[in-house]
């Protein structure tokens, strides 16, 4: 394992450079690099904290890059030295990009490689860390979002490595298919739709206009591709972000600009409009964001599917508009550059119907292993009906329910410290 250390202001960082197979059933096989980075607080490096490791959301975002100590991070340095791990593909993991990927030869060769990038094996890698770092010791967990459903499947075949769990707006069905999923996801968009609107009704009729001179111009994002109706109507996947709720309505407020034929969508929405629909940084969030639901099943585009039975989506001058939320559709890998080399890749991946078991029901229901979920009532991306089931199948399972945060509540220091103050009532 590589190591290196340094200072960052008050904090004291080291990072770890590890080699493990790509598939741990065949450790003898392909190698590739996870990548960590430890963060201390200086005036605590030999206090002897606990580590915890933060498992972050995704499919396919990287670790946190510490710059201040603000939010969940201070929160968390006060009792441990905390653990981010850059999830094998992405950030100075061993990359799996468009670029990296065509390297692999063709489309079945791609989609073979990237089968081992699911929870299984985000778990197998932090296993390998964490017995690098400190052998049969015992960690703390935090997961977010999609590290809330590595959390699960941690506790399902690791336990073992695990003192305490804690989880926010993650935890996952246990059983079921991506249908399951989308077809409460899709009932939850539709309350951030009416949320929104009602905030800012003007946006309904400006939102259609948008989507009319789409369908009538061949307009242009800034990287050179085509800005379709539809892959605009996906820009509502930001409204399940309490910090992020009325991005969309300071975006539209700048829509057009009186150009010289006419009305014309402004350089200033497509570039911002282009940076929240590209996948160029996190092209795993869309090749592997239906898999991650996939036990014995295949998806079958199952977003794409359940869209065309919602005609309240449609986009046409009869229905009003709505945007659609945390779903990945096949037309994305026809219109986003950083997408479009994997499109054959993807097709395969949505027709597996052979994927493993993410999660094992009856070690959950054993499960002796603390763990400390927030729930949020009203997240848009993991939807509570899901979660309530789950926290009720596994053992030692203590939920808060909350409607006072969303999805993204983890950025404030209070949940994560009304976790931590739950682990200590109950030790």
């Amino acid at each position: 394992m590589k190591v290196r250390t340094y200072r960052q202001r008050d904090l004291a960082c080291t990072e770890y450079t590890l080699e493990v197979p790509l598939d741990h059933a065949r450790p003898d096989g392909e190698r590739i690099e996870v990548y960590a980075r430890e963060i201390v607080d200086a005036a605590k490096v030999d206090a002897g904290l606990p580590r915890l490791l933060f498992l972050q959301g995704g499919p396919g975002g990287k670790g946190l890059r510490p710059s201040s100590r603000g939010g969940w991070l201070g929160r968390a340095l006060q009792d441990y030295r905390v653990v981010v791990l850059d999830q094998r593909g992405t950030g100075l993991s061993t990359p799996a990009n468009r670029q990296t990927l065509t390297r692999r030869g063709d489309a079945k060769a791609q989609a073979d490689y990237l089968t081992h990038f699911r929870a299984d094996a985000i778990v197998a890698d932090s296993e390998a860390l964490r017995r690098e770092l400190q052998r049969d010791q015992p960690w703390t967990v935090l997961g977010q979002s999609y590290g809330g459903f590595c959390a699960l499947t941690y506790l399902s075949f690791a336990p073992e490595g695990l003192r305490e769990v804690f989880v926010t707006g993650g935890l996952p069905p246990l059983a079921g298919t991506a249908d399951d999923v989308y077809a409460l996801t899709y009932a939850r968009t539709l309350e951030k739709n009416a949320l929104y609107f009602d905030r800012h009704p003007g946006d309904r009729d400006l939102c259609a206009r948008v989507v009319e001179h789409l369908e009538t111009h061949d307009v242009r994002l800034p990287t050179g591709e085509r800005l379709s109706p539809r892959r605009f109507q996906t820009a509502g996947m930001r409204l399940g972000m309490r910090a992020d709720f009325d991005g969309l309505h300071y975006l539209l407020e700048e829509s057009f600009v009186e150009g010289v034929d006419g009305p014309e969508l402004s350089d200033t929405f497509l570039t911002g409009l282009g940076g929240s629909l590209s996948f160029a940084t996190n092209p795993l969030y869309a090749v592997l964001h239906e898999p991650i639901y996939c036990q014995g099943s295949a998806s079958a585009w199952s977003a794409e599917r359940l869209y065309a039975q919602r005609p309240e989506f449609a986009l046409d001058a009869d229905t009003p508009f709505l945007f659609t939320g945390e779903m990945i559709y096949p037309f994305f890998f026809a219109e986003d550059p950083a997408l479009v080399p994997l499109r054959e890749a993807a097709e395969i991946l949505a027709a597996k119907d052979d994927w493993p078991a993410l999660y094992d029901p009856d070690q959950l229901a054993r499960n002796d292993v603390p763990t400390f979920a927030a729930l949020y009532y009203e997240d848009m991306y993991v939807a509570r009906e899901l979660s309530l089931a789950t926290a009720a199948a596994v053992r030692r399972v203590t939920p808060w329910i909350t409607n006072e945060h969303e999805h993204d509540g983890l950025r404030v220091a209070g949940v994560l410290d009304r976790l931590i103050g739950l682990s200590k009532e109950t030790s």
